[in-house]
Parts: structure tokens; C-alpha cells; sequence
């Protein structure tokens, strides 16, 4: 429960900072394309760090959930591929690495179904 606490709480720390960073520090620099696709990446973390605060809280009432446990790191393996995937995009231009952003999104898909079977099993 703490950890997820900690991770989803410095997710949403670091969709704040890199929010504002590109609102003000790449607004000059960054086509509009590009500037677009860094803030689908900051609105997507921005989601699952609520998301894993929610994991956090679902954990303290089912504990022996691993449903809700796999739910957690899947939404950070969906933040890291899918978000750090457009960041990177965004500042590179390297096309390729969109290739990368729907592993996240699988990974956000699953972590939500995994959620929903939590639910259902343990609530």
C-alpha cells in the first residue's frame, strides 16, 4: 500500500513539473504537433498516478490481492513505456519510439482490467 502511495504521489509530482516544463519551457521550442503529443503524455501520467493512489487505497481494504498488486506496476510500466515514450518522441522527433507508446497502453489496459477483477473478487 505505501509503495504505491510513494509511486503514484511522485507520478503525479512529475506530470505537475513536466506539465509546466512544456507549457513554459517547450512552448517556444516545440511545433505544435510535437507540443501536443508532450501533453497527452503529461495527462496520461497525470491519470495513473490517480490511478495508483487509487491501487493504494483499494490495497488497505483487500491486502492479499495480487489482482490489485500487478493493477499497480502495470500502470507504472504503462507511465514509463507509454508517457516516456511520447516525452521522448517530443523532444526527439525520432519517429520509431511511437512504436514503443502502445506497449504502455496495453499495459494501462490491462492494469485497469486487473483493477475492475479485483473489485469483483475482493470487494
Amino acid at each position: 500500500m505505501k509503495t504505491f502511495i510513494i509511486i503514484g504521489a511522485v507520478n503525479a509530482f512529475l506530470a505537475v513539473a513536466l506539465g509546466a516544463f512544456g507549457a513554459h519551457g517547450l512552448k517556444d521550442k516545440l511545433e505544435p504537433y510535437y507540443l501536443d503529443i508532450w501533453k497527452t503524455g503529461v495527462q496520461y501520467q497525470m491519470f495513473h498516478a490517480a490511478g495508483l493512489l487509487v491501487i493504494a487505497l483499494l490495497l488497505g481494504k483487500a491486502a492479499t490481492s495480487s489482482l490489485f498488486t500487478w493493477s499497480g506496476w502495470l500502470m507504472l510500466i504503462g507511465i514509463i513505456f507509454f508517457s516516456g515514450s511520447l516525452y521522448l518522441l517530443s523532444i526527439t522527433k525520432i519517429g520509431p519510439l511511437g512504436a514503443i507508446t502502445p506497449i504502455g497502453g496495453v499495459c494501462f489496459l490491462a492494469a485497469w482490467v486487473m483493477m475492475m477483477i479485483g473489485a469483483v473478487k475482493n470487494l
